[in-house]
């Protein structure tokens, strides 16, 4: 086994059982963990065999098959980078609403306790 296969069979191995720990310490959600796990299972098939990745990247048209893994890290990458955008986003509207209602309670808050100060001082 060359240096580059033990590599990066070594390092999708690590990536592996670090989701794994970081799921278990819940420093990270399932629905990201599958996404990262899969990721790791991949890259180790494609390292493992040579034969599996030279078959993907012929049948795509790649005749250098070490092209398709930066191709498919690459798109990969380009995926969770849109997927954090969306959730960011989603994340910033919520907060946006969370802080109008808020507002809103706020000055409902202030008017209630102002009448109520109003009816003791008529009472008074």
């Amino acid at each position: 086994m060359d240096l580059t296969k033990f590599a990066s069979l070594a390092i999708s191995i690590g990536i592996f059982f670090f989701v794994l720990w970081l799921v278990r310490q819940r420093r990270l959600r399932e629905k990201y963990a599958i996404l990262w796990l899969c990721t790791s299972i991949f890259v180790v098939l494609l390292t493992a065999s040579r034969r599996v990745l030279e078959v993907a990247a012929l049948s795509v048209g790649i005749y250098y098959p070490p092209s398709l893994l930066f191709l498919v890290g690459v798109l990969f990458l380009l995926m969770v980078v849109i997927g954090q955008s969306v959730t960011l986003s989603r994340l910033s509207e919520s907060n946006h609403n969370l802080a109008q209602e808020m507002a809103l309670l706020k000055k409902r808050l202030e008017d209630m306790s102002g009448e109520q100060k109003e009816r003791k001082a008529e009472k008074g």
